[in-house]
Order: structure tokens, then sequence, then C-alpha cells
């Protein structure tokens, strides 16, 4: 690990990189511009990366595109990745990246289901249909099945296509808590029950942030520059004014409303996506080894990580657990 820098410290480098030139950053997302990108479209729109000294480029991920490769090809300097699942593989496969901050202290990952279809609680969902994509079949599932007692027969693939979902009651649909049950409500007319995973135990970090190796090893004060810039973009899209954000992902996705992006910030707020647990204290971006070996023992004793994968490799929080931004949040 390296050696912790002082807050002092942080902000000298801060100073000095302002009055120099900004170093230029690639920043590669796992999916398309959307609302739980917000912080980072943030810290663009209203300049906080250029005062930390950075010329800090968004590129967007999607469907075809696999930005963490081009990450461990040196071709991006910082990626999202969905959760430490991908990290404990990385570790496992001698690829050089290394997750530095955690953006979201719960996982948004949950399931949904008809109203007035019998699925009151958590353990109803045993008896329903789940449409699940390929990833969750090995991750998410896998840890279902162990911890839960679902079953294989209980599965159908799922397209990203909600219609099937829409026309039959007894499905079941993955998707996240920020977004999918506003699509389902747009489309199907009804507000669907949502069951977060993370109430049930899948309480891993997610909107990990992830760079590599090299970078951290030979730029460490970009490396803190841009974590906590970083930072100080998410406590401000949560609370301050995120116009020009929202403009600006609208931008990156022509796709996007203003009514979807307006729903995932709620439910962000909502369900602590972002600023809960570790965060309260610590600030956005917070990560405890704890939680991280907690994670790493659910996944395998549900088969998703081998348990000999070295998962201390897989984090270094060197520029989190700081408490910077913290005062944002307490005087929202």
């Amino acid at each position: 690990m390296l050696r912790q820098l002082t807050t002092a410290l942080l902000a000298v480098l801060a100073l000095a990189a302002s009055a120099s030139a900004a170093d230029k950053v690639r920043f590669g997302t796992n999916w398309v511009a959307e609302a739980e990108h917000g912080g980072f479209y943030q810290a663009i729109a209203d300049g906080t990366y250029k005062k930390y000294g950075l010329d800090v480029e968004i590129v967007p991920g999607g469907p075809q595109i696999n930005n963490r490769i081009l990450l461990s090809a040196g071709k991006l300097d910082f990626y999202i990745s969905a959760n430490f699942l991908q990290a404990f593989a990385a570790v496992e496969q001698n690829v050089p990246t290394v997750v530095v901050a955690a953006i979201m202290q719960r996982d948004p990952i949950a399931i949904l289901a008809h109203p007035n279809a019998g699925i009151e609680k958590f353990e109803d969902l045993k008896k329903a249909t789940l449409l699940l994509g390929a990833d969750a079949m090995v991750t998410s599932f896998r840890w279902l099945k162990a911890e839960h007692g679902f079953r294989d027969e209980q599965v159908r693939p799922y397209t990203f296509n909600p219609q099937p979902f829409l026309a039959n009651k007894n499905f079941a649909l993955q998707g996240y808590v920020t977004s999918e049950p506003f699509v389902i409500e747009q489309a199907g007319g009804f507000t669907p029950k949502a069951f977060l995973l993370a109430d049930q135990g899948f309480d891993g970090y997610a909107t990990t942030l992830e760079t590599r190796l090299d970078l951290l090893r030979n730029k460490p004060d970009v490396v803190a520059r841009f974590i906590e810039a970083s930072i100080v973009g998410w406590y401000t899209y949560l609370y301050g004014n995120n116009k020009a954000a929202n403009e600006l992902i609208k931008k990156h996705n022509p796709e996007m409303t203003d009514a979807l992006i307006a729903f995932s910030t709620a439910k962000m707020k909502e369900y602590g996506i972002v600023d809960s647990g570790d965060a309260l204290n610590l600030g956005i971006g917070a990560m405890q080894e704890a939680k991280i070996k907690g994670f790493f023992d659910k996944m395998v004793k549900a088969g998703v990580v081998k348990p000999d994968v070295n998962w201390k490799k897989s984090f270094d929080a060197t520029f989190v657990n700081r408490k910077h931004g913290v005062d944002m949040y307490r005087a929202k």
C-alpha cells in the first residue's frame, strides 16, 4: 500500500496542479450516461476537476463497449465497475488494476415484482419465475441459491426487454432500483414492488472506481486529485445545483430524459445508495476492509469466487476514508 498522504499535502498538490498544465485523464464508465454517473459529470460541468488540475474526458460505456479492457490496456486511466466481483476476478487473472474508491455504499441491484400478485415479501419471490441476465446468473443468483434457497428451474433469460415481465404477473425481473421501476411505470402503467438485494445480505460496495496499478504507483497525486474532485462532484450532484451535469448527461446520452434523471436521483437518496454506511462518517467513496472481506466470504460460499484469491490486492483505500466532503452533506 502507498503511504497515506495528509490532508494538508493533498491541498498543496491541488494548488500546485492548478498552477501548472492540467493533467489529462480519460475515465470510462460501464454504461451509457445516466444519473448513476452524476457526480462525475457534475465535476466536469461545474469545473471541479479543472480546479484540481485535471482535464477529464468521460468515455461512456454501453452494451457493445468494454471499457474495462481499455483500462487494463492503458487506454483509460479510471473506470467504473459494477462491484467488487470484477476486482476479485482481476486479482485472480493478474490484471493490473485496483479499486481506489467505492462510490455506492449499497448495491442498487433489485428484483422487481408485480403488485397484487402474491409477492408481498422477499421470500415470496421463490415462487416466481425470475428473468435474469447472463451476468446475474453467475453472480447474484448463485448467491440467492446458496443464501436464500432459490432454484435454477425458476430462471429464464432476460434480454433486457421488459415486455415478457409486463405481460405475466408471475414473472419477476432483475434491475437497478434507480432505473428499472421507472421504465416499468412508464411502459406498464403500474408501480412494481422492488426488493433490494442489499437488504437481504448482498451487501458489497458498488460503482467501484478502478485505476491501473502503474498510475497509482507512478502518479499518486493524479489519483488523489481525481478521487477527491469526484467526491466533491458527488456531494454537489446530490445536494446542490445539478442542472449543468444533467444537461451534459443528456448530451452524452440523447435518449435520457429529465424525468428518469429525477427518478434515479431521488431513489439514490431514498435508499441511501451513495451516502449511507461508511460514507456517513468517512465521506463518499469510503471503503472498509471488513466489509470487503465479508462480501468476499459470501461470494466464496456461493461459489462465485475461488477461496484462494488474495482479496486484499483488489483495493487500495489510500485516498478515501478521509471525511472529505462530509461537511457538504451535513450542511444540506
